[in-house]
């Protein structure tokens, strides 16, 4: 069981950031954290609205204030290392942290804590076939680790486990808010490499609280509906079951987790993570399951930096799909998605034409590949 230590301090534009301290003298209180960010921001002012696409029955966010937000400072004008003398004040205004989740500036989703039934909608351009609402929700950002040359692979397992926890914690603290309770949806994430779009080089990752299910949700929520009406069971407990009976696409199985790729995998490397227990998200993980989760987590992301002969980073995504919030809930299970764009070394994998203009997806391998590369690379 982990020992993690959370403290709420403010920012001086209002924003809560949270330390979850797993080291001395923080963990044990013996020293608070008490260092104040001097900064003088503005109030964070969002302009995000969610118009509906009647063409694909899809809720599509316009957040232009983001336009703005930082892109690829160098390392001494980072603003997720800590305060340093002789650096421009940053997002942290502590000299050191373990690790660290803070509401992010720029954020696509904001206002949560509001019912959306209070929330005015309207329509675009006063036509019934757009109606436009406000983009309630939360964006938060989590820095795994003050060190900015650090990657998530490269942290001890003890550090793993205690984002684990700041997972959990906020996975059950945005669940609760009005605007994502009624039937949101919580997603954790982190992208890593220029190839996936980061505008930030730390090791870093993000939750979105979404105010409804986002499109990849919907869908395997209408599978998981058809699945249960046919069969009366899980739809995502019968995959991880068939795949686990199968075995050839099985790279690591624990206690608790058994990482796979998927039997249709899209990306020229991909896995899933699957916890053995129905469990709905990341909050309803026991001591054991966590435990074990950071050990598992740690080595599969390992096996993707050794992945490819001679790429020591592999850009990937790795995105937590929780069960929604709401009536469709038990429809959901916590599992895993982790996938690299890179198909060989210095070769990215387009969206061209077929998946990007007609979403038929196209893989360059298979599936039993993909599998039998990721035992290869184990620790």
């Amino acid at each position: 069981m982990a020992h993690v230590r959370r403290t709420d301090r403010q920012m001086a534009d209002g924003r809560p950031i949270h330390y979850f301290d797993d080291t001395e003298p923080w963990v044990s209180g013996a020293r608070e954290r008490s260092a104040v960010d001097t900064r003088d921001l503005p109030a964070v002012a969002t302009t995000s609205t969610m118009r509906w696409d009647v063409l694909t029955g899809e809720w599509v966010a316009h957040a232009a204030h983001r336009q703005d937000r930082t892109f690829m400072p160098p390392a001494d004008l980072c603003p997720l290392c800590p305060a340093r003398p002789g650096k421009e004040p940053g997002e942290v205004p502590e000299a050191d942290y373990d690790v660290v989740v803070f509401a992010n500036r720029f954020p696509s989703y904001a206002g949560a804590g509001t019912s959306l039934a209070s929330e005015p909608a309207g329509l675009v351009d006063g036509e019934a076939l757009w109606p436009v609402r406000p983009a309630v929700g939360r964006c938060e950002v989590v820095c795994f680790t003050a060190d900015h040359s650090a990657t998530f692979a490269s942290l001890p397992v003890s550090r793993v486990r205690t984002v684990v926890e700041a997972w959990a914690d906020r996975t059950a603290e945005l669940s609760s808010l009005a605007g994502v309770r009624e039937g949101g949806e919580v997603f954790v994430f982190e992208n890593r490499g220029k190839e996936i779009g980061v505008t930030l080089q730390h090791p870093h990752g993000q939750i979105y609280a979404y105010p409804a299910p986002a499109p990849r949700t919907s869908q395997l929520l209408v599978q998981a509906q058809r699945h249960r009406a046919a069969h009366g069971t899980s739809l995502l407990a019968d995959v991880l079951a068939a795949e686990q009976r199968a075995g050839t696409r099985v790279v690591l199985r624990g206690e608790h987790w058994t990482a796979y790729v998927p039997a249709a995998a899209r990306w020229p490397v991909e896995f899933h993570l699957a916890p053995h227990r129905d469990v709905p998200d990341l909050a309803a993980l026991d001591d054991g399951e966590r435990d074990e989760l950071a050990v598992v987590y740690s080595e599969m992301l390992g096996r993707l930096d050794r992945y490819f002969d001679g790429v020591d980073a592999l850009p990937y995504i790795a995105g937590w799909h929780q069960a929604p919030l709401g009536p469709e809930r038990e429809l959901g299970r916590l599992h895993l998605q982790a996938f690299s764009v890179l198909r060989q070394p210095g070769k990215l994998k387009y969206l061209a034409g077929s998946e990007s203009g007609a979403g038929a997806w196209i893989n360059d391998t298979t599936p039993e590949r993909i599998a039998d590369r990721l035992r290869e690379v184990a620790s």
